[in-house]
């Protein structure tokens, strides 16, 4: 739509994404000079409404930003008080002990929070320091200078019929340039997506590996409640069926989050994440711990797995990618805040410098060198072949030999190199013939509950009126290729039930329902025809999170 006319405002940097990576970017620009005019912008409705609560923060990447948070107010009520692990059989369990584990992954000194209020104070502290936050302002395109620079974002489009249209409400938007643009979108955002693309940024990088995380709030029985303990189990009921595991979070307030993890490199199409984690709830453990409670929230996001050999180029000119869009988790830790936090204090730094230096529209090389250099890249690097040795050699190979990869490398060597990743996840679907559909008990309602009544538990809405912003490439490819290969998984990698094949008058059609989308983007990962594009949708469209 270049004929549309729009008005434009002219900023320091422009900052896409008001998670731990944006806002930590926008605090730090304001500690450095403030001067700077700095926006953010964020897609959801309110600041963390996009982000399901409930992670083990390590608070590094505070401490390097707001030393003295504690004094200020941030919600980090409960500190991780008992480390658990266990390999679960589908009866029983056996407690893994820590002390072979390496230091990295202890979790003393580290806290049980809900992301979604970390990100609200910060966003007040940010506030405090003069940065303008919009939230419900999707940015939907990128705009381009005249060198070919990215110089702003497009941002509170509104309006659109169903065919892309200006519908008779239309608002085109306004552009939003920068000096500097910071793209935070998260996990496989449409923008980090598309600058990827088009400046090459994953040239001679192992192709980004992903997992689908799903998650659930519960209240549980106070007498069961142990606030401060974190649990993780791998094994059931996955099995050999994928990589993944759980995790288990006490919080206050009789609150646990519940949650689960599928590796997205999975071979068998007929497997359901979704109806794994179900399945999952009612082993014995999960299940005396969750009796007499009730599911107070439920969410999906993907996560990036890739680690320290997938991270792209993270500058192009006029743009750095930070935090969870380039992908910065440690996933033998599943820990990636920090990470984010500290990329958005190394990108301001850096834009600070250049900005000073009175340039503008270029690559902030700085950045790119801090995050290899710095605190993350130590991160990342010392954890770089476990998931590699997963996909390659399954999980007991790679609990022993990750373990002692990840032990020298606290030495300063590893006697692996560094592995390659191999297929991207799409690529690793197999076809359905080499494979039998597997038989999932139907949820009780209790402990384990159907997709779409779990849907409501995530307070998604979509306007029904705007254009479906899950794009086909080719229309025809769910019905024609993706059904007769590999039984179109889509129907059940979705955790939202978005898509679905539905008889039509003897002919089969693929439906997408939008409105149930949690923006998760494990369609856009895991399709094995990579024909499923997920844009952004109007702003403040998808889930609302619940405060607490």
């Amino acid at each position: 739509m270049a004929e549309i006319e729009r008005e434009a405002m002219e900023y320091d940097v422009v900052i896409v994404g008001a998670g731990p990576a944006g806002l930590s970017a926008a605090i730090r620009l304001k500690q450095l000079d403030a001067d700077l005019n700095v926006v953010v912008l964020e897609k959801g409705s309110e600041v963390g409404a996009h982000i399901l609560s409930g992670a083990v923060l390590d608070p590094c990447g505070l401490d390097a930003l707001i030393p003295d948070w504690k004094e200020k107010g941030a919600p980090l009520n409960t500190p991780v008080t008992e480390d658990n692990f266990y390999m679960l059989g589908e009866a029983g369990k056996i407690r893994i002990p820590n002390f072979p584990m390496p230091p990295l992954m202890n979790n003393h000194g580290n806290y049980i929070v809900s992301m979604g209020n970390v990100c609200r104070w910060m966003a007040e502290q940010a506030e405090g320091l003069g940065v303008e936050i919009f939230p419900g302002m999707a940015c939907s395109e990128l705009v381009y200078g005249e060198n070919g620079e990215v110089k702003g974002v497009v941002a509170g489009e509104f309006g659109k019929n169903p065919d892309g249209t200006p519908g008779p409400g239309y608002e085109p938007g306004m552009e939003l340039h920068g000096k500097y643009v910071f793209i935070s979108e998260g996990v496989r955002g449409s923008l980090a997506k598309e600058i990827i693309a088009k400046y090459d940024l994953s040239d001679g990088k192992e192709p980004q590996k992903y997992g689908i995380g799903m998650k659930e709030i519960w209240e549980i029985d106070p007498a069961k409640h142990k606030q401060g303990t974190v649990t993780h189990t791998m094994g059931w009921p996955l099995g050999g069926n994928a990589g993944g595991g759980s995790f288990i979070y006490h919080l206050e307030n009789n609150q646990v989050y519940v949650g689960f993890v599928v590796h997205l490199n999975y071979k068998n199409p007929y497997l359901y994440p979704y109806m794994e984690f179900q399945r999952f709830k009612h082993h014995p453990m999960v299940a005396d711990l969750l009796k007499g409670g009730k599911r107070v929230a439920y969410g999906a996001r993907a996560i990036t797995e890739g680690g320290w050999q997938s991270l792209p180029k993270l500058v192009a000119p006029g743009v750095a990618l930070l935090g969870c869009s380039a992908g910065m988790v440690n996933v033998p830790r599943i820990k990636g805040n920090h990470n984010a936090m500290l990329s958005g204090k190394a990108a301001a730094e850096a834009a600070y410098d250049a900005i000073k230096a009175e340039r503008s529209g270029d690559e902030l090389t700085a950045y790119e060198t801090e995050v290899r250099e710095g605190p993350i890249g130590k991160d990342l690097k010392k954890v770089r072949n476990v998931k590699p040795m997963w996909s390659k050699w399954g999980m007991i190979p790679s609990l022993m030999l990750g373990g002692l990869d990840m032990w020298t490398n606290t030495m300063g060597f590893s006697l692996f190199g560094t592995l390659g990743h191999g297929k991207n996840d799409a690529l690793s679907t197999e076809e359905a013939g080499k494979h039998q559909p597997i038989d999932y008990p139907k949820p009780d309602g209790t402990l384990s509950f159907d997709r779409l009544t779990n849907v409501s538990f995530a307070m998604t809405n979509h306007e029904e009126s705007q254009p479906c912003h899950l794009r086909l490439t080719d229309p025809d490819i769910p019905v024609k290729v993706n059904l007769p290969k590999f039984a179109e998984p889509a129907q059940r990698y979705c955790p939202a039930g978005v898509y679905e094949i539905v008889e039509d008058e003897g002919e089969q059609r693929f439906v997408i329902n939008f409105q149930n989308c949690v923006h998760c983007k494990t369609c856009d990962i895991k399709d094995p025809s990579q024909n499923i594009t997920w844009t952004t949708p109007q702003g403040g469209d998808g889930p609302n999170y619940p405060n607490m």
